[in-house]
């Protein structure tokens, strides 16, 4: 079982497996379309495209209109279906890749951890390590029959912007942001109209997760960069733009042997859409 990264090599010998399912997760913020024209350019063979707006995400308003984030957490029982449309059973050895340091795959990582599925990991290197390798690409998709997959206990934790909020007073648990420097200074506009974070977050962008080849850093190196963030991993709020790339430093942490954070789903797009909210900018 694989439970967090696994290497080109070792994937190339089991997509033939009718126990694996390998998810294509690719995705671009500024362009929606690209992961599905990239995913039909060509994949890893016997891959399955899932979209981080249609499949891996639910509506952005709730029951009551408040906005809930531009990625927010699909409902349990439809992820459940979404996930036996891949053809993912209880048993199943499911496989994430992209093409962006494995943000979006993360992503899809943690869903299945939150639904209790805790044979999934992440392709070391993305796409480009598989190209490397000299693995070819598809253009063919095949059928697949449905899986079985059922929801069962979480292996994740979650909090809402409710509990977030009371932190800023009780102070008990420290928010790590996964954004670029720029985005958590409040200095790039493009993408966060209402730029800077929530008091108190520290910032550790998860590309600092990568070596420059795209491969996760080792884990020793990644347990003294979390480490002396908080006084323990259960202390810990993980957050990003949307909840997407905070997955990826909990795969970081995972991988590093330090499991237990909790993830903000709604993160800086839901916490800045109230301005009664407060928000730090600079370093």
């Amino acid at each position: 079982m694989f439970k967090t990264l696994i290497d080109a090599a070792t994937l190339a010998q089991h997509v033939t497996d009718p126990r694996w399912v390998v998810i294509d997760c690719r995705h671009d913020l500024m362009n929606p379309a690209f992961g599905r024209d990239a995913f039909a350019a060509g994949h890893i063979p016997g891959a399955q495209f899932a979209g981080i707006d249609d499949d891996l995400s639910g509506p952005k308003n709730s029951n009551d209109a408040s906005f809930r984030g531009r990625h927010p957490l699909p409902e349990r029982a439809a992820l459940v279906e979404t996930l036996r449309r891949f053809g993912i059973d209880d048993d199943t050895q499911v496989v994430a890749y992209d093409a962006h340091g494995g943000m979006y795959a993360a992503r899809l990582w943690w869903l299945l951890r939150w639904i209790g599925h805790e044979a999934v990991a992440v392709l070391d290197g993305r796409l480009p390590a598989w190209q490397a390798a000299g693995f070819e690409l598809s253009t063919q998709v095949a059928p697949h029959a449905p899986g079985n997959i059922g929801d069962r206990p979480a292996l994740t934790r979650t909090v809402t912007v409710d509990d977030v909020v009371a932190n800023l007073t009780s102070g008990v648990n420290v928010v790590v942001d996964a954004r670029a420097p720029d985005r958590f200074r409040g200095e790039n506009e493009t993408i966060d109209p209402v730029g800077g974070h929530i008091p108190g977050a520290k910032n550790r962008f998860f590309k600092d997760n990568l070596n420059a080849d795209g491969t996760f850093r080792p884990a020793e190196e990644l347990w003294g960069a979390f480490a002396p963030l908080f006084t323990a991993p259960s202390a810990a709020i993980m957050q990003c733009g949307s909840g997407v790339t905070a997955c990826h430093n909990l795969l970081a942490m995972e991988v590093a042997g330090l499991p237990g954070a909790a993830l903000y789903p709604g993160s800086w797009s839901e916490w800045c859409a109230d301005p009664k909210r407060p928000v730090a900018t600079g370093a």
